[in-house]
């Protein structure tokens, strides 16, 4: 993602943020690359362990063409965060997964620029696009379930 679809995309992303204008500039201007945005206003975000988000990203992309934001967040790679419709994050049910909603805020790099602390593994399109929670919770259970089918498959050895 290059030039006007980064572009789009940071228009998008920052038009939450409380002065839209100012969360540009701490973009293109802090050496970290990211911002704080709040969350419960365009979209939620479903952050999952990186084992489960990895998973569920890879039968995601099988189901289909292009899947909505996805941003890894954290230095150490632990958790991926879906975005998801507004709402979202209020109705989620899930173990193991933390929904972040109106009154909680994110950390997002600056799309297209690669950043210590998260990276986008799918960037904003900038329209608007958000993962589906159903095709998203199937997803999950998929990824769940052949992480414990292959678990099952591991020998077991006495110790």
């Amino acid at each position: 993602m290059t030039g006007s679809a980064d572009r789009t995309a940071v228009e998008w992303l920052a038009a939450v943020a409380p002065d839209p204008a100012a969360c540009r500039w701490e973009w293109e201007r802090n050496p970290l690359g990211v911002a704080l945005l709040p969350a419960g206003r365009r979209w939620d975000v479903l952050i999952t362990p990186a084992e489960l988000g990895h998973a569920t990203l890879d039968v995601l992309c099988r189901l289909v063409d292009r899947p909505g934001p996805v941003l890894l967040a954290d230095t150490g790679d632990a958790r991926l965060g879906f975005f998801v419709p507004v709402g979202t994050a209020a109705r989620w049910v899930g173990t193991g997964i933390r929904a972040a909603g109106r009154g909680t805020w994110i950390v997002a790099p600056y799309p297209g620029r690669a950043t210590g602390a998260a990276r986008w593994l799918v960037v904003p399109d900038g329209s608007g696009t958000l993962n589906d929670p159903a095709l998203l919770e199937l997803a999950m259970h998929e990824a769940a379930g052949l992480a414990g089918r292959r678990a099952r498959k591991r020998p077991h050895r006495d110790r």
